[in-house]
């Protein structure tokens, strides 16, 4: 069974946890023939990694990645793409203090639970760590689909949230700052804010939104394999994601049907796009759009009330090196599975007719 497997003819299988000695993974279905620029998805690394800003966790690792197989002289060969991630900088001695402890809001409680074991070493797999695997394999299929267009961004952070539609910015800007917002007067709020929570031994969560385009029609499948939802999946696959809205989202549930209605163009275009570039969950070559929302980070820097494994109150209070903010370390995240799922719908509409 491949619970740790993700993707129909495009398959990133994982492993690895967070102070183990390596994450990793292998990726099946990759064509042959693809030109590899490993410098850009080394990049796509080193926007996720930690200990890149005063707003993240401090964990210095360098994340960086090494191909084992797959790819020859430049180009990927159409065999399995393995690669790896070497962990460096592990502080284990930091969660000696929970090893029978559930931290509230953790996996600890669920996964002991469930598996009669845990590594409770900064969560071993259920860490966001994991998350680089992802990046890897996200950043190779962006290669693969370099004709579609995929800019993730901070929209929200806390109370504080972008008025601004994304056909107003510049996605180029979202780099310019630390929270990854193209919006330069709000980025400078929410760093603010992400600096004042961390003081307060807090954290406190937000939104990305992430945009499309150049969308191909036709990639999604009519009925257990909509676009949508397989977004929707990868999205909620993240860790402290909370929820998913695309295109009109639960702003929909407020207008009529005339209000909603995506009225066509003679050439297939929609004057409004309120479904969010899907319809029927196939892609219509409008811009998608859509919003994925992050929870607080579980670990605080707080007393707080708990339970160990005999079931005992106890108190924890949460050590290592944490984000106050998961969000801006997400981005790329978040562009890495859109990635993914839209590389895997790709190869697979190429089978759906001759």
């Amino acid at each position: 069974m491949a619970f740790n497997s993700f993707g129909n003819l495009l398959k990133l299988t994982t492993f690895g946890e967070s102070h183990g000695n390596t994450m990793g993974g292998i990726i099946d279905g990759f064509p042959a023939g693809v030109s590899i620029d490993l410098g850009a998805v080394q990049n796509e690394l080193n926007r996720r990694k930690p200990g890149q800003s005063k707003i993240v966790t401090q964990r210095k690792e360098p994340d960086t990645v090494e191909f084992i197989s797959g790819i020859f002289k430049g180009k990927t060969t159409g065999t399995s793409i393995g690669f790896q991630i070497k962990n460096t900088n592990q502080k284990s001695h930091d969660y000696s203090h929970n090893t029978d402890v559930y931290r509230p809001s953790h996996a600890d409680f669920t996964y002991d639970k469930k598996f009669g074991i845990r590594d409770y070493r900064g969560g071993g797999r259920s860490s966001a760590r994991e998350t680089a695997n992802w990046v890897v394999a996200g950043a190779l299929a962006k290669q693969l689909i370099s004709f579609i267009s995929i800019n993730a961004y901070t929209s929200s952070v806390g109370e504080l949230s972008m008025e601004k539609e994304y056909q107003q910015l510049d996605f180029s800007k979202t780099e310019s700052n630390i929270v990854r917002c193209p919006d330069e007067k709000m980025a400078h709020k929410m760093i603010d804010k992400i600096k004042e929570i961390r003081k307060q031994g807090d954290t406190i969560g937000g939104t990305i939104s992430c945009v499309v385009q150049n969308m191909p029609v036709g990639l999604g499948e009519p009925i257990f394999k909509k676009l949508h939802a397989e977004l929707g999946k990868a999205m909620l696959s993240i860790n402290a994601v909370k929820g998913f809205e695309f295109g009109s989202g639960f702003k929909g549930t407020t207008m009529k049907g005339s209000e909603h209605n995506d009225i066509f163009n003679t050439d297939g275009s929609t004057q409004t796009n309120l479904s969010g570039g899907i319809q029927g969950g196939i892609s219509n070559g409008m811009d998608i759009y859509f919003r994925v929302a992050f929870k607080p980070v579980a670990t605080i820097m707080q007393n707080q009330d708990t339970i160990n494994s005999k079931g005992e109150e106890t108190e924890i209070m949460g050590k290592g090196r944490h984000d106050p903010c998961v969000v801006p370390r997400a981005v790329p995240v978040v562009e890495a599975l859109t990635a993914l799922v839209l590389a895997d719908f790709w190869l697979l509409n190429k089978t759906r007719k001759i």
